[in-house]
């Protein structure tokens, strides 16, 4: 893991996004204290993202079903 300061972040930021793509982790510091991370996007991360988005697009093309009889307020009351 390397630690760079906001400002060379800034000024390097095509040279960081480079180096993290090949698998380095950036602490970045502000005033001297870490205030941000840059990490590589695990590949997980990816996939699961993919099937939120697909699930989400089966479900907008789904017909809704059952009645909705039903108030915000009753649906929150307990």
């Amino acid at each position: 893991m390397k630690t760079i300061t906001a400002a060379e972040a800034n000024r390097q930021f095509s040279r960081v996004l480079r180096d993290v793509g090949q698998g380095e982790v950036f602490t970045v510091l502000s005033r001297g204290k870490a205030v941000a991370t840059i990490a590589p996007v695990k590949s997980g991360d990816v996939r699961r993202h993919a099937a939120k988005a697909a699930l989400v697009d089966r479900l907008h093309m789904q017909e809704a079903s059952g009645e909705r009889n039903w108030t915000r307020d009753e649906l929150y009351e307990g």
